[in-house]
């Protein structure tokens, strides 16, 4: 398994966890921004890039390098588990909603 492997966890299995929504393997490393994960702001964007599969976890603001943290998937769930709703979202879609109490809106990307 190559070091790329290891860190995107293409050959992880789901997780047993009957409570996890993902198919992704809990420790998939994601891409969110410090205002959701230490401001507390909602995330209303996100992405599950075609490419290479990785999810993105956003607030919707402008941001700038510094403010991009790398987490796992399961941390960012545990931290709103809204997102749940989203979990089997296909590659190559984004969804975005106006705040945490409206449902996300999926389109192509």
């Amino acid at each position: 398994m190559s070091l790329f492997d290891k860190v995107f966890n293409k050959g992880n299995k789901k997780s047993p966890d009957p409570e996890y929504p993902f198919a992704d393997a809990k420790n998939m490393a994601t891409i969110t921004c410090r205002h959701v994960m230490k401001d507390d702001k909602p995330i209303l964007y996100v992405s599950h890039d075609a490419d290479d599969g990785m999810w993105q976890f956003l607030c919707g603001d402008t941001h700038e390098n510094e403010d991009a943290m790398l987490v796992s998937l399961h941390e960012v769930y545990l931290h709103d588990t809204t997102i749940s709703s989203i979990a089997t979202m296909p590659l190559g879609r984004i969804a975005e909603r106006k705040d945490i109490y409206s449902a996300w809106k999926v389109r192509r990307r």
